[in-house]
């Protein structure tokens, strides 16, 4: 659902392109084989930019930045995850909506408030709107003899200017007035099991090797040798 093309900046200034999609949600495991395949090593090369991402959730793409964090990303795409087809057709038409999209911090949020909006998936323009508030949702008592005679089209121009409501891609979408709750105010606020980045483990060196040994005989106590018996002249 959610990939991002995690590049090493120290290698991209010097001119190459050592990067490589991760898929998330993932683990630091999995952050740290991709360091480590793309030379971020911690040391030399520390820091990363995302210079692509894939994705199938419509209009989520343009949101995204280059200096996103990998973590948040991770918790963003566990949401994303847990959501069924209904939440994630709601969700693309919020993105489309254009509240809370600023930030992948407001991408999290906005995950999470999916109840504040409400979607009616089909319904793609006025004419649309018009007949599903009358027909369906009886906004209003049509005689049949009059039916041929209503501008669903006005009517339902009228009913999207007044709620402030958007046609997206999928369906019809307003924002039904509940209180958006900021479950999420930043990095502080990650749960643990999405703290994903990590630099990989240092590989031994040869020199470190023969270092170490050295400090294990160096810290290794003599063997006392036994005194030879003294001599005639000692005596």
């Amino acid at each position: 659902m959610l990939e991002a093309f995690v590049t090493n900046l120290g290698r991209y200034n010097e001119g190459y392109l050592d990067g490589e999609y991760l898929k998330l949600p993932a683990t630091t495991e999995d952050v740290q084989a991709l360091l480590k395949r793309i030379h971020v090593d911690g040391i030399r090369y520390e820091e990363v930019f995302i210079t692509d991402y894939e994705t199938d959730i419509s209009g989520l793409y343009n949101c995204l930045g280059e200096y996103e964090s990998i973590d948040e990303l991770n918790y963003l795409a566990s949401l994303l995850d847990d959501m069924d087809k209904g939440e994630q057709a709601k969700f693309e038409a919020a993105l489309s909506y254009g509240d809370y999209t600023g930030s992948v911090k407001d991408l999290i949020n906005l995950a999470q408030n999916l109840d504040c909006y409400e979607y009616y998936p089909g319904i793609s323009d006025e004419d649309d709107l018009g007949r599903y508030m009358i027909d369906e949702m009886g906004a209003m008592e049509v005689p049949e003899y009059l039916e041929n005679y209503i501008d669903y089209e006005a009517y339902g121009r009228d009913v999207s200017l007044e709620d402030g409501g958007h046609f997206a891609e999928g369906g019809y979408i307003v924002n039904n007035g509940d209180s958006f709750i900021e479950y999420y105010n930043g990095r502080d606020d990650l749960p643990e099991e999405h703290r994903i980045f990590a630099y990989p483990e240092p590989e031994k060196s040869i020199r470190d090797t023969l270092r170490q040994y050295q400090q294990m005989i160096d810290a290794s106590p003599l063997p006392v040798k036994d005194r030879p018996d003294p001599t005639h002249e000692e005596r």
